[in-house]
């Protein structure tokens, strides 16, 4: 079996390939839902726009369910402190979620304009909101969050969801809503034709733009937010015990690990690069080519704010002591080593099936194939 350490960094990497997977697979329906109502302006319009992702949209949901598994199952800790003290954030993405089912099954069920309509914005907000909420806990956890443990490692919230809500916070979701809304419409783009897919190039161009000059932004921002800095020394071996390190806050921390890792400036490169690429290609209507460097762009972005943190998972704002590490908020060694080959085996066996769904179900979405299957179409 693999060390203990050496397992530490492997589920750190592990549960940001379950993020970026989540980010890429769900992302790009949650986008196509964003752009719903603003692609598609008749009926017909938009159940071209439903059916590019009806196909799809339930089984990546579980990039969802699976990066929460595993979060809950290799860094209990965080799972616990996170869902409490995000509470409130986390009902408002499950109420949101909510519209998602219902909208994609039954949307199309009554040929009633007000019925259809509701539910088109219902989708909307199942696909806008929960991006934007996650973007708003990113910028959160780079600030630190509120929280302490006592000496049975209970942890006590002291914020409100209010206060999530705060300049950089919300500047970090739009970073993330404008990066959903890109990949989305490129992937709409690739999925239709005529005027549906100028309208999705257009959103994804502009939605790619919003995205470079907020991911920027932030980066500069970040640069006068006091990060986080272990100064005791760690034991990567040790059982985990969140409480036995000592952390200090200083301005420009969170930059620390771009000095002593130069190529990891390759991740906010690449989050620029691939959203800029994706416009050009999809301006050149090369669109799954677009695809492929929004996806980049996504794993650029989510890789910046991990690596930008390491080895802080969910730093305190309240307890510096208390924050939360790759090193001591984990499993035992035995969890994450029976997990850590679960997954070596199950991993490939979800990316080959996705992998075979899409490659059967590919192809333009028509308004000619709608009308056809009126009674088996979304």
């Amino acid at each position: 079996m693999l060390d203990y350490p050496t397992l530490k960094i492997i589920w750190w990497l592990l549960v940001g390939v379950l993020l970026v997977g989540f980010a890429i697979m769900d992302g790009h329906d949650m986008g196509v839902g964003t752009l719903l109502p603003f692609v598609g302006k008749s009926d017909l319009e938009r159940r071209v726009v439903i059916n590019t992702v009806g196909p799809h949209w339930d089984g990546n949901q579980v990039w969802f369910i699976t990066g929460g598994g595993a979060i809950f199952a290799a860094w209990p800790l965080v799972y616990a402190t996170a869902f409490s003290g995000f509470y409130w954030a986390m009902l408002v993405v499950l109420w949101a979620l909510f519209f998602r089912p219902v909208g994609f099954d039954y949307r199309s069920k009554i040929h009633n304009a007000t019925w259809r309509s509701t539910w088109d914005w219902g989708l909307f907000i199942g696909g806008a909101v929960p991006p934007l909420i996650f973007g708003v806990a990113f910028g959160n956890l780079l600030q630190g969050v509120p929280f302490q443990f006592d000496n049975y490692l209970v942890s006590t919230y002291t914020g409100s969801f209010w206060q999530l809500l705060n300049p950089f916070a919300l500047l970090a979701g739009v970073v993330s809503s404008a990066m959903i809304t890109m990949h989305g419409g490129v992937y709409l783009a690739h999925r239709t034709e005529g005027v549906i897919q100028a309208r999705a190039v257009k959103g994804a161009i502009w939605a790619a733009l919003v995205m470079v000059l907020a991911f920027v932004a932030a980066g500069v921002w970040l640069q006068n937010i006091d990060g986080y800095r272990i100064s005791s020394v760690i034991d990567p071996a040790a059982l985990p015990d969140p409480l036995s390190k000592t952390v200090v806050r200083e301005a420009g921390a969170w930059m620390a690990n771009y000095g002593r890792q130069p190529l990891i400036w390759l991740l906010p490169a690449l989050g620029v690069a691939g959203a800029l690429l994706a416009v050009g290609l999809l301006l050149a209507r090369h669109t799954l080519s677009a695809f492929v460097a929004s996806s980049l762009a996504v794993v650029g972005v989510i890789g910046t704010a991990g690596a930008s943190m390491f080895p802080f998972i969910m730093p305190s704002s309240s307890m510096p002591a208390a924050s939360l590490t790759v090193w001591d908020s984990v499993s035992s060694h035995l969890s994450l080593g029976i997990m850590f080959w679960a997954t070596l085996i199950f991993m490939p066996l979800i990316m080959l099936y996705t992998s075979w769904a899409y490659r059967v179900m590919r192809g333009k979405v028509t308004a000619g194939y709608v009308q056809e299957n009126e009674h088996a179409a979304y």
